[in-house]
């Protein structure tokens, strides 16, 4: 088997110094998660990674990644997190990949992870397993990429301004995608036009003859087609290259039709959301980007399912019987909100809304908080919230709709598993933040 990294391929990357022969079969920063064969980069953030070199070691690495230290196994450089980033470097340079880029503002896991299971129907792909989309996640991707695989999904995500453009232009794709532009980072931003210009700022990083795909649905579209010198769009918009012209919604399904410049495609899906066939509309364009048969990526989409955190639809156990949980608790935006509420709305029983506060909106929090209003009362027949930004939001609905408000997830999970029924829909949706995944554990509980 050839190993992912050869020590001389890790000093050539890094300009390090490694004494031992070593073969690495994965890179990675956790410790808790080390397995024989792994490359330990020892990064430098609330702990010392060097701290747990030795227990990555006992754990089986074949390599640490370090400033200091004397086992001959230890790779020595001069800063950990930019011997990574070489690394991954290295891995994109040595590639015959084709590569694919998605940032924006909501959907970009989604996107990522639908891309993931498109292009594998045309050959070996890669992308990471986790939200790996900042400057550690980025060049740990790459890194972890085989050396024979024929497509790569790299995730890109920022908190300030500035970020994006390094990542893509260590990614280098061939094609890039922005699957929205909102209000996520409004309060470290300050304006949606500097969001947007965040999100554009990844198609710096295309090959020559690159492709940019564009969500035709915002208002920002003149401005990201001013910097891409070539594009495609997509969206509902008239006159999208990709356009969504119909959506079907069932409780757990949705069906689509979906204009191409090769003509109409029918989609399935096999969980809901109109926002997941726009995401769709996205992926099928970065396969036309790339000179595939979207018709070929459309059949092999009907297999998505949506992860844990990001619409997982299981059953969980109430008194009596059991209920359904939405599971949508890793992160949350306006948009994304909305999107989640319009899914609840379809569903069977009686539809419980739980929401936390979405961080990082300035001062623009309670008034974003308070606009979900009427869709929360559209799409909710009682809501519990966490988080004072909610909780100005409940205020603002009938009173037979307030469940009711606590400060924190872990305050909230009992008041929501006491008033659980046979047959509710329980939508779980807050920013990553406020530890949502708290009433999800919780909920699992056995009543």
């Amino acid at each position: 088997m050839t190993p992912l990294w050869t020590s001389a391929e890790l000093r050539a990357a890094t300009g390090g110094a490694l004494e031992a022969d070593v073969a690495v079969t994965r890179v990675g920063f956790d410790s808790r998660q080390v397995a024989p064969g792994d490359l330990f980069v020892a990064l430098k953030a609330a702990r010392d990674g060097h701290e747990f070199v030795p227990a990555a070691f006992a754990a089986g690495a074949a390599c640490a990644l370090v400033e200091h230290g004397d086992d001959p196994r230890c790779l020595k450089v001069s800063d950990t997190l930019a011997a990574l980033t070489a690394i991954g470097a290295a891995a994109r340079a040595r590639s015959p990949a084709r590569f694919v880029a998605v940032t924006g503002s909501v959907g970009k896991t989604t996107t990522k992870e639908m891309l993931r299971v498109a292009l594998a129907a045309f050959g070996p792909t890669h992308a990471a397993s986790a939200s790996f989309n900042n400057h550690i996640g980025v060049p740990t991707t790459l890194a972890n990429m085989p050396r024979d695989i024929a497509y790569a999904v790299n995730e890109i995500g920022m908190n300030n301004r500035g970020e994006i453009a390094p990542l893509a232009s260590l990614a280098r794709p061939h094609v890039a995608v922005i699957s929205t532009i909102g209000t996520a980072h409004l309060g470290r931003l300050g304006s949606e036009e500097e969001i947007a210009a965040e999100k554009g700022d990844i198609v710096l990083g295309l090959e020559p003859g690159g492709t940019a795909i564009l969500p035709a649905d915002t208002r920002f579209l003149p401005d990201l087609l001013a910097r891409a010198p070539r594009a495609m769009t997509f969206g509902e918009a008239e006159g999208a290259d990709i356009r969504l012209l119909d959506y079907v919604a069932a409780p757990d399904a949705g069906r689509a039709r979906i204009a191409t410049p090769s003509g109409e495609i029918a989609l399935s899906l096999s969980a809901p959301g109109r926002h997941l066939a726009v995401n769709a509309c996205a992926v099928l364009g970065a396969v036309i980007a790339l000179g595939l048969d979207p018709a070929v990526a459309a059949r092999a989409l009907a297999g998505f399912g949506a992860g844990a955190g990001r619409g997982l639809r299981r059953p969980i156990p109430v008194p009596g019987g059991t209920a359904l949980l939405m599971d949508e608790s890793y992160n949350a935006s306006s948009a994304s909100v909305q999107a989640s509420l319009s899914v609840l709305a379809s569903q069977p029983g009686r539809r419980i809304a739980v929401l936390g506060d979405m961080l990082e909106l300035g001062d623009a929090g309670p008034g974003i908080h308070q606009g979900l209003a009427d869709a929360v009362a559209r799409a909710a027949d009682l809501v519990y919230v966490c988080g004072p930004l909610m909780g100005g939001m409940l205020e603002r609905l009938p009173a037979d709709r307030q469940g009711a408000a606590a400060p924190d997830s872990a305050s909230l999970a009992p008041l929501l598993r006491a008033a659980l029924r046979p047959g509710d829909t329980v939508l779980v949706k807050g920013s990553l933040g406020m530890r949502m995944a708290t009433i999800i554990q919780a909920l699992d509980t056995a009543p």
